[in-house]
């Protein structure tokens, strides 16, 4: 579909949702239609699993403006044998898969034994730079761990992403040094998220991306219903606030951003969300 542009023509990139999930996936339609009235014209849709990794490829077909990523989520980690792990990069040999994840370590929720996510977590992390794929990570409350395992991969990995940033600026402050991008999610409108908010003031602009994790972390002023990729505006505007900055800035700092981690340049073709 075609996008109708947005009145002020501010285009942003949410580069982290979940479309294949059931509040996202049943009207498709109407989510693209909304992303087209707020200038959201790319989506990232993210894998978590071999599931939704194969249909986030395959919404990446259906659509020019989708994009993908494929990967195995902590809470679901596992050793992963050769055929896991075969099985994981034919899928991303796709064209539109853009990234390996999300990948990484969750110690809030603990789902799976350290160990295993660790594990787990240096299998994919030598798959993405064996298939010079950026990575995305996902990190709750493992942040020493994180980049003790990370850390040695660094240099071999393409610029890569710290998605759903939760950390505070000393955290930002070790990721940025490793070449990181930190990604924005809704949670920078909440009153509480002090130390995210001084994140999103203080880091580079050159090295911030925005995201929904739709259905997740709805910004306010939606808090209480599914989220969604035309919210990400929210998220960029309370960044812009934050920085004493316009949404144009923001949103054309930010979009460049996705633009460069994920390779999207080689995709224009005048069709938009």
């Amino acid at each position: 579909m075609e996008m109708n542009k947005s009145m002020d023509e501010v285009f942003l990139v949410d580069t982290h949702a979940h479309l294949d999930f059931p509040e996202l996936v049943h009207d498709l339609e109407g989510v693209f239609r909304r992303c087209a009235q707020a200038g959201v014209d790319r989506i990232v849709s993210i894998g978590i699993d071999p599931a939704t990794s194969a249909k986030a490829v395959s919404l990446s077909q259906e659509h020019s403006f989708v994009f993908a990523t494929v990967g195995l989520h902590p809470h679901g980690a596992r050793q992963l044998g050769e055929a896991d792990l075969e099985q994981m990069a034919a899928l991303a040999r796709n064209p539109k898969v853009v990234a390996l994840g999300e990948i990484g370590l969750d110690y809030f929720r603990d789902r799976q034994p350290r160990s295993v996510q660790r594990r787990c977590f240096g299998q994919q992390l030598e798959l993405a730079a064996k298939m010079q794929l950026p990575a995305v990570f996902h990190v709750r409350d493992a942040f020493d761990d994180f980049f003790r395992e990370m850390s040695p991969w660094a240099p071999q990995l393409p610029p890569s992403v710290l998605h759903c940033f939760s950390g505070d600026w000393d955290v930002a402050k070790r990721a940025l040094d490793l070449g990181l991008y930190l990604s924005i999610p809704g949670t920078v409108t909440y009153k509480n998220a002090a130390a995210q908010q001084e994140v999103a003031r203080k880091a580079p602009l050159d090295r911030l991306l925005v995201e929904t994790d739709a259905p997740f972390l709805t910004p306010v002023p939606f808090r209480g219903k599914p989220n969604e990729p035309a919210l990400v505006r929210y998220t960029a505007h309370r960044i812009a606030e934050l920085r004493g900055c316009s949404l144009e800035a923001v949103a054309q700092a930010t979009t460049q951003n996705a633009y460069r981690v994920f390779g999207l340049a080689r995709w224009e073709t005048g069709e938009k969300a």
